[in-house]
C-alpha cells in the first residue's frame, strides 16, 4: 500500500468529499457534495473523472438522491429514484462504470425489503460496498499487471497516458496500480507519463500522483511518445480504459489509439488495465461505444488563455477505440487476458 494514498471520493459525515481535479496540481482543494444534482454537475465538469472513480461518485450521488426523496411510499419512492439515477446517466455517455453502479444501486434498492428508510439505509451500504470493492479491486490489477510486465530489465521504463491513477478510481488506480505495485517490488525505474491533450491530466493528474508518491515520472507531450520509443526508452505501455467492447476493442482517452499503433510499430508490449466492471459485453465491437463530445473550450484556450484565432472550427471527441489487435493484453483483478479470450469472463461478470 501506498505511504501517501489518494482517495478522491471519500464519504464523510453525511456527505461526499470529492478532490476538485480541475484545480490540480496548482491547488489541492475538497469539494463537499450533499445533492444529487451537484453530484451530477460534479461528473459533468469532471471536478472527479476516470470511470471507475464516476461509477463510485454515481453511486453516492444515488443515495443522496434518494435521501431527499420524501415519502413513505415504497412504488412512489422507486419511481423517484428512477428519475435520479436517469440525472446521474446523462452526465458522461461513454464511461459504462457509470451505468453499471447506477445500475446496482438501483437493484438493491428494489431487492430490499423493508421500508423506505431501510431501503436507503440499504443503498448507502450497496455505495460504500461499490467503493471497497474497488479500491482492492485495483490492488489486485496492479499486482495482476505486474505478472506480465517484461522479465528483462529488472527496473523497467512503463508509459502510460492520461490519468488511470488514484484519482481515476477508489484508490490506487488501474493502469498506476501496475506502475505502483512495479515500484513497491523494485521493477520501476521511471513512468513516462504523456500530457494527454487537451485537458492534459497526463501532465496535471498523473505527474501530481507520482510526485506526491514519490515515484520518478518524466512528463512528455503526446508527440514525442515514437521518438521515445525509437531510442529504446519505453519497455511496455500500460493504459486505462472507460469501455472495453466484448471483443477487446477498448475506449480511452483520445490519443490511445495513436500510441497502440506507435507501440506496435516498435514491437513493444500495449495493455489495457481494467476492471472487470469496465467490459461491456451488450457492444459486440467498439464501433457501438458512444463517443462524448466535449465544449471546444478544451482545445481554443488554455486556463483563460485564448490559442486559436476566431471564426476556426474544433472537433472535440474526448475519447477513441483502440482495435482489439493492438492490444497485448487486458489486465483484470481476476488475471490478465488477451482480448481474444475477454468471454471467459462474461459469465463471471458481477450483476
Amino acid at each position: 500500500m501506498s505511504k501517501n494514498p489518494v482517495y478522491p471520493v471519500i464519504w464523510h459525515e453525511d456527505r461526499v468529499l470529492l478532490i476538485d481535479q480541475t484545480r490540480l496540481p496548482a491547488e489541492y482543494v475538497i469539494v463537499e457534495i450533499s445533492r444529487y444534482e451537484d453530484m451530477a454537475e460534479a461528473i459533468k465538469t469532471m471536478i472527479v473523472r476516470g470511470a471507475p472513480a464516476i461509477g463510485v461518485a454515481a453511486a453516492y450521488g444515488v443515495y443522496l438522491g434518494a435521501r431527499e426523496i420524501q415519502t413513505e411510499e415504497r412504488e412512489t419512492f422507486l419511481s423517484q429514484l428512477e428519475d435520479v439515477a436517469q440525472v446521474l446517466r446523462q452526465t458522461r455517455p461513454t464511461a459504462v462504470n457509470l451505468f453499471w453502479a447506477i445500475a446496482r444501486m438501483i437493484k438493491t434498492a428494489y431487492e430490499t425489503i423493508g421500508s423506505v428508510e431501510e431501503l436507503k439505509a440499504s443503498l448507502l451500504k450497496t455505495a460504500q460496498a461499490i467503493q471497497l470493492e474497488d479500491l482492492q479491486t485495483c490492488q489486485a490489477i496492479g499486482d495482476r499487471g505486474l505478472e506480465v510486465l517484461p522479465a528483462h530489465p529488472q527496473q523497467l521504463c512503463l508509459l502510460t497516458y492520461c490519468n488511470a491513477g488514484a484519482l481515476a478510481t477508489a484508490g490506487y488506480g488501474t493502469a498506476l496500480g501496475v506502475v505502483r505495485s512495479a515500484w513497491r517490488e523494485g521493477r520501476l525505474a521511471r513512468v513516462y507519463a504523456s500530457e494527454t491533450r487537451p485537458r492534459q491530466q497526463g501532465a496535471k493528474l498523473t505527474s501530481w500522483e507520482c510526485v506526491h508518491e514519490g515515484i520518478p515520472v518524466t512528463v512528455i507531450t503526446d508527440s514525442m511518445a515514437a521518438h521515445c520509443m525509437n531510442r529504446g526508452m519505453i519497455d511496455a505501455v500500460v493504459v486505462g480504459a472507460d469501455r472495453i467492447a466484448a471483443n477487446g476493442d477498448t475506449a480511452n482517452k483520445i490519443g490511445t489509439y495513436s500510441l497502440a499503433i506507435v507501440a506496435k510499430a516498435h514491437n513493444i508490449p500495449f495493455y489495457v488495465a481494467a476492471p472487470l466492471s469496465t467490459i461491456d459485453f451488450e457492444l459486440s465491437n467498439g464501433m457501438e461505444i458512444p463517443i462524448e463530445e466535449r465544449h471546444p473550450s478544451e482545445i481554443y484556450q488554455i486556463g483563460e488563455t485564448l490559442v486559436c484565432p476566431p471564426g476556426v472550427e474544433f472537433y472535440n471527441p474526448a475519447f477513441d477505440v483502440t482495435p482489439a489487435e493492438l492490444i497485448t493484453g487486458i489486465i483484470t483483478e481476476k488475471g490478465v487476458v488477451t482480448p481474444s479470450e475477454l468471454q471467459k469472463f462474461h459469465l463471471k461478470q458481477p450483476a
